[in-house]
């Protein structure tokens, strides 16, 4: 079996939050097309030797600090490529077209990637996207019931405390409820995620949410492998609920904006469930093609482990959400 081409890439952001793109020459393999700087791994360099080595000898800046970001596996036909992607957090100079390459600096949500070589659309939709996804609890209550009144006051308070801890994706799940309870509830969370400029995806079918005004639809493992083809008309974002490498791949294939895989760690809500450990979830998602969260028994304090293996980032309720509704339930 042939072996991947290893490159590197940094993306560099500025002040305002845009991030640096350079043009690839005519007469390259992707030709004219954009990409983040970097380049072919040299014999025996690690990814961020050969990030600094890259980002000198492109830009002109000496690389401080960065994290891993995603990894995407990527076959041309013509050659296979593993691109290694970190998120720069800070370097020293001004960067500038040193081999004479056209740079420019865009804004995330103004990324076409149709612009970009197809290794690097994964990376677009990772930049996207934030680092932390509350999963909201499975008890929420109905706003529908009068009686339930203060546990839906309680609710939303305990979600404002949460929001507070800064960006993230907020998942509202709530199987318990019906479809019009549920679509209570999400209008209800609406204005509290608005508010902190968050985006919210809806765990539910997509059928089931006509009318809703959530960022997005998550979908459960079972329903992924239901969806009979891509659904290259749907508005927002469209994730899913992973436990295999066939899911991953379903996932993929679909080209969903995300997935969660779990789970990572033993949890509470699923004690039976065989955990997969780090290394676990690091081989599962090398292969994946769309940024991956990695989900069960984890806390924002896993952040840095979750970057290392490969994860967008953690997603997670009990370790987001305020350990006081455990009391109000």
């Amino acid at each position: 079996m042939r072996a991947p081409i290893q490159v590197v890439a940094g993306v560099l952001r500025d002040t305002a939050g845009q991030v640096l793109v350079a043009q690839r020459p005519a007469q390259s393999h992707q030709g004219g097309l954009w990409e983040f700087p970097g380049g072919k791994l040299e014999p025996g360099e690690t990814p961020e030797q050969g990030l600094a080595r890259e980002l000198h000898e492109e830009l002109g800046v000496e690389l401080l600090a960065s994290r891993p970001l995603i990894q995407v596996e990527h076959d041309y036909g013509d050659r296979w490529v593993l691109l290694d992607v970190h998120l720069v957090s800070s370097y020293r100079g001004e960067p500038r077209g040193c081999e004479g390459q056209p740079l420019a600096w865009w804004p995330i949500d103004a990324l076409n990637q149709d612009r970009f070589p197809p290794a690097d659309r994964p990376v677009i939709q990772a930049l996207g996207l934030p680092s932390l996804c509350l999963i909201t609890p499975q008890d929420a209550p109905d706003p529908t019931d009068q009686g339930q009144k203060q546990r839906m006051e309680q609710f939303l308070a305990c979600l404002e405390r949460a929001t507070d801890a800064g960006d993230m994706l907020v998942l509202l799940r709530a199987h318990a409820l019906g479809d019009a309870a549920f679509a209570a509830l999400a209008r209800a969370l609406v204005p509290v995620c608005q508010a902190r400029g968050m985006r919210m995806v809806l765990n539910r079918a997509p059928g089931a949410l006509s009318g809703l005004s959530a960022q997005g639809v998550h979908l459960t493992a079972r329903y992924l492998h239901e969806l009979p083809e891509p659904l290259t008309k749907r508005t927002g974002l469209l994730g899913a609920s992973c436990h295999t490498a066939e899911d991953l791949a379903r996932a993929s294939d679909l080209e969903l904006d995300y997935a969660m895989l779990s789970p990572v760690q033993a949890t509470r809500s699923h004690p039976d469930a065989q955990p997969l450990g780090w290394d676990e979830f690091a081989r599962l998602v090398r292969p994946a093609r769309l940024p991956v969260y990695a989900l069960g028994g984890l806390t924002p304090a896993e952040l840095s482990q979750a970057w290392a293996h490969g994860a967008q980032g953690v997603a997670a309720m009990r370790g987001l959400f305020p350990a006081e509704w455990d009391s109000t339930s």
